[in-house]
């Protein structure tokens, strides 16, 4: 943390970007070259640096290594990195998330648990696979009818195979964090890196009026707070530009760096 400290003395800015579609080109999951510049630029100029990202810490991890930064707010907000360091790393509402399952499995639609920041996911039955198959990301699966989600002792994600024409019979549906990336299920995890953001910056004594966001889709919306100073990039979805103070070009053209020069944080 002393080097934090040291940080916070000087005239800087607490930058965070998110990482699929602003940081990384999408067609080859790597960080596009211009953007690494940015990155190691804002951190010589003195700047804090971080990643944030929906993704949970297991699958962020090594991304933070790679790119050569120190700090992150990672599984959607409930997870913060300084200084290398896993500092938190909270799961879902535990009440909440069971009222979800209990309806889902009422309805008769599959789940998966994930009760650890891993690749394991648990489930009673096979049902899930039926109706949605296999998920694309690497997952390990444990089927066994003896066990209760109600004993979990923690529950990081929620995967249900609910189609997107059916979530409206999910009533709770909005009382825990959810995204869809596939038509077939619908997965619940924390979404609230705004508020991951306001946990960093409080911890680092740092100061509010000064954070900039970089992101580029629906789920960074929420990261959208109007006391960031809020960057769009220029492949990102309508409503997020609509929020944003500033829109840049797209991630795969510059964006960042672009940005990053005209507000005269890198030259």
């Amino acid at each position: 943390m002393d080097s934090l400290k040291k940080l916070e003395k000087n005239d800087m800015k607490y930058i965070f970007f998110d990482i699929d579609g602003t940081l990384t080109d999408n067609t080859t999951g790597k960080i596009v070259p211009s953007a690494q510049e940015a990155l190691d630029k804002l951190q010589e100029n003195g700047n804090f640096v971080a990643i944030a990202t929906g993704r949970a810490y297991y699958k962020a991890k090594n991304f933070l290594k790679e790119v050569g930064l120190n700090n992150m707010v990672c599984n959607g907000g409930n997870g913060l990195v300084i200084n290398h360091q896993l500092v938190k790393n909270a799961p879902l509402d535990r009440q909440k998330a069971l009222a979800v399952i209990d309806e889902a499995e009422n309805l008769g639609y599959g789940i998966l648990i994930a009760p650890f920041d891993s690749i394991d996911v648990y489930s009673k039955n096979t049902l899930f696979l039926k109706q949605a198959g296999y998920r694309k990301e690497p997952t390990r699966y444990t089927i066994d009818s003896e066990i209760n989600y109600h004993n979990l002792e923690n529950i990081y994600k929620i995967y249900i195979s609910i189609p997107a024409s059916e979530e409206t019979r999910l009533t709770l549906k909005d009382t825990l964090g959810s995204l869809r990336f596939e038509q077939e299920y619908l997965m619940f995890q924390p979404d609230d890196k705004k508020q991951g953001i306001v946990d960093m910056i409080a911890m680092i004594k740092g100061n509010i009026d000064d954070v900039v966001v970089f992101g580029d889709d629906y789920n960074d919306l929420v990261m959208f707070d109007e006391r960031f100073y809020r960057i769009a990039m220029g492949n990102a979805c309508d409503e997020l530009k609509a929020k944003a103070d500033y829109i840049t070009d797209r991630n795969t053209s510059d964006g960042i760096y672009n940005a990053c020069r005209v507000h005269g944080w890198i030259k």
